[in-house]
């Protein structure tokens, strides 16, 4: 069992996702980053399915009533585990009645505390995740507060502490790094100019960024003007609905990044999708940080994507 001593800013419940209901309105959800989330769960003998704790911008107070072992990853955030320094990318011993107090990140936005044997919540829809928008899944539907209380699962913790993940295996969060995107479906709306603003001008991370969508602050985009078709709205920007998929980039003058969180269809023009890989990168962007977005092909995309499936296979047999 698990005690809330402080729910942090905003930290939730979240496994790597809630599928097969795309096609009735529910989002997946699931872990922001879900490269660290796979890693923590590694560290302390998981796999990815186990739930996390996702802490966004600043951690939570926890007591441990069992002895246990835990592992952050993602972003960098100090905490001190029984009055002691708690490593990143590591497992660590936890005995009963310690607690772990979290600080502030200093480099990414969001950090997974993962326990050996997963938060135990019940599933909704075969997910642990958490859904705030209608309150669904992890505790209660919600972030956590202080005076809740969490089940883990049960595991061997034998051999498990002192695991770390390899150098080569812990990302930068450095904001000049590009966010690769497949352009379409509707980049044939925007003007010459401004197709190439998109993957040449410098974004930077609107205030409202959340689990929901990513708000980007540049230029503004351009649409070719044309009639507009039937069952479009008045606005250039307005097509007949698309299905989203997590990671498009939807367009009225802005970019606005749909994430996890994010509705599943709509009328405005969707003119790229950033690729899986990439989507972890940009969950860690801070408000205000830039982000530069990069165009590659559906064949470069899939190398990203097995690129980073074969590293965190590479992880996961390095604890074997």
């Amino acid at each position: 069992m698990i005690h809330v001593l402080d729910g942090g800013l905003s930290t939730t419940v979240q496994d790597d996702g809630r599928f097969g209901h795309y096609h009735i309105g529910m989002p997946p959800s699931g872990a922001m980053d879900q490269y660290s989330h796979a890693v923590a769960n590694y560290l302390v003998g998981n796999d990815t399915g186990h739930a996390t704790l996702e802490m966004t911008y600043k951690g939570c107070d926890l007591r441990f009533e069992e002895d246990t072992v835990i592992a952050l990853a993602g972003a960098t955030m100090a905490g001190e585990l029984a009055g002691e320094p708690v490593p990143m990318w590591e497992s660590v011993d936890v005995s009963a009645g310690d607690e772990l107090s979290m600080q502030f990140a200093t480099e990414g936005a969001r950090t997974y505390l993962a326990v050996a044997g997963g938060v135990d919540v019940a599933p909704v829809m075969g997910s642990r995740s958490t859904y705030t928008l209608v309150g669904i899944g992890g505790h209660e539907g919600r972030p956590l507060e202080e005076g809740d209380t969490l089940a883990v699962g049960d595991a061997d913790t034998g051999g498990l502490a002192g695991r770390r993940a390899p150098s080569d295996a812990i990302p930068s969060y450095d904001d000049g790094e590009p966010i690769r995107v497949v352009l379409g479906l509707c980049d044939y709306r925007l003007t010459d100019e401004s197709r190439e603003e998109l993957c040449s001008e410098p974004w930077t991370v609107d205030a409202d960024a959340d689990r929901v969508g990513y708000r980007l602050n540049g230029v503004d985009i351009e649409f070719e003007p044309r009639e507009q078709p039937f069952g479009a709205g008045t606005d250039p920007s307005n097509v007949v609905d698309l299905g989203y998929p997590v990671g498009s980039i939807q367009v009225s003058t802005l970019p606005i990044v749909l994430m996890r969180d994010a509705v599943t269809g709509g009328g405005y023009a969707t003119v790229g999708t950033v690729v899986s890989s990439d989507r972890n990168l940009l969950g860690q962007r801070r408000t205000h940080e830039e982000v530069y977005f990069e165009s590659v092909t559906v064949d470069e995309a899939l190398d990203a994507r097995q690129e980073e499936q074969a590293l965190l296979e590479e992880v996961r047999e390095s604890f074997a």
